[in-house]
């Protein structure tokens, strides 16, 4: 009897463990508009940062991924790397995988081609004007595109993509690309971790009280949930770029469509 109520007394335990939650309250530093995934889709991104200007955030945060598998790649990087030079103190862009799937291709084009054609490659390609080239491309062909690509780009721009940071904090906030380890600090986080993910991410919550606002995974609405905000709708396949307005006491939600 004794041994039953002690795996009793544990079972009981271990429900109290997984049912403790996340109620921290968010507090950045200043109010953030954070911005997710664009995946090429230059007239949704043009609409909502219409629609951000109004709010007249502090500070503006994009989660990466600003490339492939939408058709205005292109259009996009120009818009976004503009608005790094005119608001340079206002403006945060961080490195998605889709970037980094961008730079491996051009540091190493034999072996990292078909990965990042697979997955969105061929359409950011295409924005650039850049063809004859598909998912099973040999290595003269990835050679040729890569040249082509980094031409494309020019050296100002491909400075600015090899610079992107993983990561951005304000107050108890912070945003990434991905995800993150629960069990580390985020400031004790690898860029891989933060650009790819972490498969315990969404399995627990954090205790330290740290918010994590995350694209990569598309998610039907942005919403709050045991110290997670998503802003990753789909642009690509729904027509939907979505924002995050965070602010001391304030959680909006700002939404461009086709």
């Amino acid at each position: 009897m004794k041994v039953m109520r002690l795996f009793s007394s544990i079972a009981r335990s271990r429900t109290r463990i997984r049912c403790v939650g996340f109620d921290t309250a968010l507090e950045p530093a200043e109010t953030l508009a954070v911005v997710g995934d664009i995946h090429g889709c230059d007239q949704l991104l043009e609409a909502l940062l219409d629609d951000i200007s109004s709010h007249d955030p502090d500070q503006l945060v994009f989660v990466g991924d600003y490339i492939d598998r939408g058709e205005k790649s292109a259009a996009v990087l120009d818009r976004l790397y503009a608005l790094s030079q005119a608001n340079p103190a206002q403006a945060v862009f961080l490195r998605g995988n889709h970037e980094e799937m961008l730079l491996r291709f051009l540091d190493n084009p034999e072996q990292d081609s078909r990965r990042w054609l697979k997955f969105g490659g061929l359409q950011t390609l295409a924005s650039f004007g850049i063809g004859g080239i598909n998912e099973t491309a040999n290595a003269e062909q990835a050679m040729r595109a890569r040249d082509a690509l980094a031409n494309a780009l020019g050296p100002d721009l491909l400075t600015w993509l090899r610079a992107l940071p993983s990561r951005f904090t304000s107050g108890n906030v912070a945003v990434v690309h991905a995800g993150a380890d629960p069990d580390l600090p985020i400031a004790a986080q690898s860029p891989e971790v933060l650009t790819w993910g972490h498969r315990d991410f969404t399995a627990r919550p954090r205790k330290d009280g740290c918010w994590v606002v995350h694209g990569h995974t598309i998610v039907a609405e942005v919403s709050r949930d045991q110290g997670r905000i998503g802003v990753d709708t789909g642009a690509y396949a729904t027509g939907r770029l979505s924002a995050a307005l965070i602010g001391p006491n304030r959680f909006e939600v700002l939404t461009s469509t086709y």
